[in-house]
């Protein structure tokens, strides 16, 4: 049991963040850049769409307010350990210095499935308007090529036969622009986060400008009947349906927490890791409330497209052109979004690969040249692109959510359990109104976690135990931790029966 809940000094965690092989090359712009293009992406280019239609209506302006506030508590919680801690791995590291390895291991391989099927979902996103853009100009890629087997079936009543080709009987069905989005991404991360960093920056002002361009010329289109002139008009589904929307579009604030991952690239981590974590989010909460106003009021919510919302938004009003500028902001969005995501998931393996819980000549492989953990990035680019090729958006965005929940609880958790044990270890951010912040944080992501359907629960479930398993026959019995334990209580046997007088 000890072993299980043996828990890192901060006095350690801060030796350890001075011995990497990283490059501190990112500054607060490029941290807030980062942030931004992690947030702003599949929630407000795709996601408003199904979550207005299906669980909220017009009141998912309110779901993004009620995700946002949950988000802003838990924000200022990792602040804190950013300021604390300035050490790849968030809420993974976060969790072995405050809780113990046992919840280290958990939260490592939560976060493990948050990051990788978040970059499926994008991945999904992206070929959605990619192939809306590439329509403009008369070119289209088959549907065989652009859909997941069951989203296929589900669009060509049942069969499929008549839609996509065979091979040995088995049907060729996969979504290639998504496949391949990833594969080009993971190339330039494996090049090296500068290069990353500095193509980030371009696109997040290439997103930001198109997103204000929506909210410009979308105000003069709304209609406030749209809206609804009633509570129960403008939430069709009811307060539940508020709250299931919140938890639904939570995935769209996933991506702050990604700035906390790159700690040791920062040039100054304890000042500009709580920087571009806060003042990304809160920027970010602004514009998907003004973006998600713009939508609902543009077009009656049962009738908003599910696959490209903003654009089919402004077509039906005959501005084609503005349509086309929205598929270009979506496409270099949800891109920007998939190169945190990727980096982010790395950094993550790297972190518990160098504990010894995950293979470390594998995981924790350094480039010598690139200083990138290369290995780590290629074999997660590998899975992400299996899994954003082979499987339909509504059911990845369902497990993202859940599991990253999961992760700003044990955070919030985390924070109060350091205040109490280590009072006066040096905090560069302090979260204000400990423990009432993190408690609300607390509190509201558990009620979005319940609003989530049962089936959801049982695959993180089973995610989780298959977690259990890994650890039990590999992280147990590598944990560099337990080791060193283990060699400092041998020690302390052996001066224990040492004869009295004896010198060494």
């Amino acid at each position: 049991m000890k072993k299980l809940f043996a828990k890192k000094t901060l006095h350690d965690l801060t030796e350890e963040s001075n011995h990497h092989h990283f490059k501190r090359v990112l500054g607060p712009f490029s941290l807030t850049a980062m942030g931004v293009g992690a947030v702003i992406g599949a929630g407000i280019f795709v996601l408003t769409g199904l979550a207005a239609r299906e669980f909220a209506g017009p009141a998912l302006i309110l779901s993004f307010v009620l995700s946002g506030l949950a988000c802003i508590f838990v924000a200022l919680c990792y602040a804190e350990f950013a300021s604390m801690v300035p050490l790849a791995g968030s809420a993974y590291t976060y969790s072995y210095a405050a809780l113990g390895e046992v919840f280290a291991w958990i939260i490592g391989w939560d976060l493990i499935l948050e990051y990788s099927l978040a970059s499926s979902l994008v991945a999904v996103g992206w070929s959605h308007y990619f192939v809306n853009l590439i329509g403009t100009f008369g070119l289209h890629i088959p549907v065989w090529l652009t859909n997941d087997y069951w989203t296929l079936l589900h669009h060509s009543n049942g069969t499929i036969t008549h839609v996509a080709p065979y091979l040995f009987g088995i049907p060729i069905v996969m979504n290639l622009p998504a496949a391949l989005v990833i594969v080009v991404i993971t190339a330039l991360l494996v090049v090296g986060i500068k290069e990353s960093a500095r193509f980030n920056s371009i696109i997040v002002g290439v997103k930001l400008a198109v997103i204000l361009l929506v909210i410009f010329i979308g105000w003069f289109y709304v209609k406030k009947e749209n809206w609804g002139n009633s509570f129960s008009t403008f939430a069709p589904f009811g307060v539940g349906g508020i709250g299931t929307g919140a938890a639904y579009v939570f995935f769209a604030y996933i991506g702050f927490d990604a700035v906390s991952t790159t700690a040791q690239e920062a040039r100054n981590p304890k000042r500009d890791v709580p920087i571009g974590i806060i003042v990304s989010l809160v920027l970010c909460t602004i514009l998907y409330i003004a973006v998600t106003a713009i939508l609902t009021g543009m077009v009656y919510y049962k009738e908003i497209n599910v696959d490209a919302p903003l654009a089919d938004a402004f077509a039906r009003h005959g501005m084609v052109k503005v349509s086309f500028f929205i598929s270009v902001g979506a496409v270099a969005g949800l891109t920007s979004v998939l190169l945190v995501l990727l980096l982010s998931q790395s950094r993550i393996f790297w972190a518990i690969a160098r504990d010894g819980l995950l293979p470390e000549c594998v995981f924790a492989a350094v480039h010598p040249r690139f200083g990138t953990p290369y290995l780590s990035t290629i074999i997660v680019g590998v899975g992400v692109a299996i899994t954003a090729g082979c499987l339909p958006i509504e059911e990845i965005a369902k497990l993202v959510n859940i599991g990253t929940l999961l992760a700003f609880c044990l955070v919030s958790a985390a924070v109060i359990v350091l205040r109490i044990k280590d009072p006066h270890h040096p905090r560069a951010f302090k979260c204000p109104f400990v423990p009432v912040i993190p408690i609300l944080g607390i509190i509201a992501c558990v009620y979005m976690m319940i609003r989530l359907e049962l089936f959801t629960w049982i695959r993180l479930f089973v995610w989780l135990a298959i977690g259990g398993v890994v650890y039990a026959a590999y992280g147990r019995r590598h944990s560099k931790l337990a080791k060193k334990h283990a060699l400092m209580a041998k020690q302390n046997d052996t001066l224990a029966v040492r004869p009295e007088g004896l010198e060494v």
